[in-house]
């Protein structure tokens, strides 16, 4: 357990700087992140650096006992720059050229900005690789953020031409892939394609799908830029901040570079900016709600299969979300455990001090805007305090490596940025999303108290170091996983034979890689399934139907795949709404040694609990009856309501965290 924070020794004087990180050492800081917003002070002039206050900042932190995470500083380059090479401005959706003031002011793909990136970031891995304060470097800050991931320039215009060619080869190949015959969108060569999402109105998804799939090679690929020029001066760990649940970049394909992945998390802020219903946010309102983050805490450790960083925690009120509740006393102490017992192995805190001016001066730090201690400041004292008694060597061996990760998950839940994409693309549905339909399986299992790995599901299809493998799960799940190919069928058909339980939720198997419809849904699947979607059902929001299971009855909304069962599956619940005539909407089929369950509808909370929880008893898979607001992460069990509750023999006060006896 790792305590960090981030530190702006440019925004202060000089003669504070010691104060500061004699401060951090004594609450328990050991890791510190700067520089990553600093281009205009590190090169004042094209050409000009001024390394002396970088120098003195590393020195007095050093000298405090404490370690450097060096951020790179090109989310925001400096208004000299970008007047150089005003072509490096990244363009909307709407042709608007995105101008200097905030951040993010670039393009990924634009090439003097890459060549100027490479520049600055080979100027600081030179002079800073040896200095034994660095431990770690971080590329950027928060790729993406303020829908920065896809640009509309002249650049992205003539690479996307470029891309599409070497995915296809020849326009034929484009055009079948697309069908490009409706609404004679036939294109005679690849220089004739424009990009997408300026039609006047709607345009061909698989377009759009590939170009998402182009801008994300964009971030992927500029990141690597970063990454070469620091490889040449330093072996020291590369990490990168990213967002949550953000969707608009494949995490899967970034991480190949890095050596470690981090991520921002601040519960309240989203949980504010979520689709969750206001009850929901009533409910969390003052510590976010618990399964939302700790989804982002598997979907990171699983990126890697290895433990994760958290390089922003919130520790106070948030200045960004639509609103911004203060958290509720004991959030951060509850938020920094929670992360470590989800597989973190560091929590930083955002930030040291509260800016006293520009964009982010009503966000909290762990001290106040006068430099005295807020109540964020107190928590990771007691973080500090509790850690040793929290930490103890059986739980460091069960965090620290794939293996000891891995073996305490019986159940994987399938994650992939493709069917994420496509899903965004053509909804159908207004309340269907896929981070909605994987939560609808995430939830209820957090509810029971059973642990998730989050799989990327490309990585099945992958060899060596990059594969992953299904081996040792009892149970996975594929929420909304829309695009199979053969390769991913025979890797999910090879699993069930060798014993393995996979359930397929709403729209599985429904696309081709092109985002094209499979001629049978589930698509490579159907035969083994012995079942296939015939009709689908996108209910609009507030709209709530029924299934009959046996002698249960199960509420669902949004979405029902109308399910053929003909061809062998057996029906385990069938549609009551008379317009679905009775179509099953739950069907199985043994394989092998294992077992296929197909689930058309998106069950409410209730229904998917007991479904989940029937079939976990079967299989020998341990749940815990948790109170409502009680969760388990790992070694510990957190309350996340402001009243006093009991579980598993232990009181939990209000947002409070105990340690579990691991036989618990």
């Amino acid at each position: 357990m790792t305590l960090g924070v981030c530190y702006y020794p440019d925004h202060w004087p000089r003669e504070r700087w010691a104060q500061d990180a004699k401060q951090m050492k004594e609450l328990g800081i050991e890791r510190v992140r700067i520089g990553e917003f600093a281009w205009s002070l590190i090169e004042p002039e094209p050409g000009r650096y001024d390394f002396e206050w970088l120098d003195a900042a590393f020195d007095t932190l050093h000298d405090a006992g404490l370690g450097v995470i060096l951020g790179t500083p090109t989310s925001t380059a400096p208004k000299w720059l970008v007047d150089q090479n005003p072509g490096m401005l990244p363009v909307g959706a709407d042709g608007r050229v995105r101008g200097f003031g905030s951040r993010k002011h670039y393009c990924h793909r634009n090439a003097t900005y890459r060549q100027e990136s490479d520049r600055i970031v080979s100027a600081l891995a030179e002079r800073y690789a040896s200095h034994p304060a660095l431990v770690a470097w971080q590329t950027d800050n928060e790729y993406g953020c303020h829908d920065t991931t896809r640009c509309w320039c002249d650049t992205c215009r003539s690479e996307f031409r470029t891309w599409l060619k070497d995915r296809y080869q020849t326009v034929d190949a484009l055009n079948e892939a697309w069908w490009t015959v409706f609404w004679s969108q036939t294109y005679r060569s690849f220089d004739e394609v424009e990009l997408p999402e300026q039609g006047v109105t709607e345009t061909n998804p698989s377009h759009r799908l590939d170009f998402y799939r182009f801008a994300s090679d964009g971030v992927v690929g500029y990141n690597r830029v970063q990454v070469d020029a620091i490889r040449k001066h330093s072996d020291l760990p590369i990490t990168h901040n990213s967002m949550g649940l953000f969707p608009d970049y494949d995490h899967v394909d970034l991480v190949d570079d890095l050596d470690v992945i981090a991520w921002d998390n601040y519960p309240l802020g989203n949980l504010e900016e979520s689709p969750f219903p206001d009850d929901i946010k009533q409910k969390y309102l003052r510590v976010g709600h618990p399964d939302l983050v700790s989804m982002s805490h598997d979907l990171y450790r699983g990126l890697k299969n290895l433990p994760h960083w958290i390089m922003e925690q919130q520790p106070g009120q948030v200045n960004w979300a639509s609103n911004n509740p203060l958290p509720a006393e004991g959030a951060v102490r509850l938020w920094s455990f929670q992360a470590f017992g989800q597989g973190a192995e560091m929590v930083s805190y955002f930030r040291w001090r509260a800016a006293v001016g520009a964009q982010e001066l009503m966000h909290a730090g762990l001290l106040k805007h006068d430099g005295t201690p807020d109540q964020a400041f107190k928590e990771a004292g007691i973080v500090n305090s509790e850690r040793a008694a929290f930490d103890g060597d059986t739980v460091r061996e069960r965090l620290s490596s794939a293996a000891a990760v891995q073996e305490d998950a019986p159940v994987a839940i399938l994650v992939d940025y493709d069917d994420m994409w496509s899903s965004q693309i053509q909804p159908h549905a207004q309340g269907f999303g896929y981070w909605t339909a994987m939560f609808g399986l995430y939830e209820p299992l957090q509810e029971m108290g059973v642990r998730v790995d989050l799989v990327p599901k490309k990585r099945l299809t992958m060899d060596g170091d990059r594969g992953r493998s299904l081996d040792g799960y009892k149970l996975v799940l594929a929420p909304a996983m829309q695009i199979t190919t053969e390769p991913l069928a025979k890797v999910l058909t090879d699993y069930v034979a060798g014993g393995g339980r996979l359930l397929l939720g709403a729209r599985a198997g429904s696309k081709t890689a092109s985002n094209l419809a499979h001629m049978q849904q589930p698509g490579h699947l159907s035969d083994t399934i012995g079942a296939q979607v015939v009709r689908v059902d996108g209910l609009r929001p507030g709209v709530t139907r029924t299934v009959t299971a046996g002698s249960q009855t199960w509420t669902y909304a949004t979405w029902g795949d109308l399910i053929d069962a003909s061809g062998g599956a057996q029906v385990l619940a069938t549609y009551d709404d008379p317009a679905c005539q009775g179509s099953a909407a739950y069907v199985a089929r043994s394989h092998g040694q294992g077992e296929f369950r197909l689930l058309g509808a998106l069950l409410d909370l209730p229904s998917m609990r007991s479904l989940l929880k029937d079939w976990l008893n079967d299989l020998g898979v341990r749940t815990w009856d948790l109170p409502d607001g009680v969760r388990r992460h790992g070694p510990y069990l957190a309350n996340y309501l402001g009243e006093t509750q009991s579980a598993l023999g232990h009181t939990l006060p209000p947002f409070g965290v105990v340690k579990l006896d691991l036989g618990e």
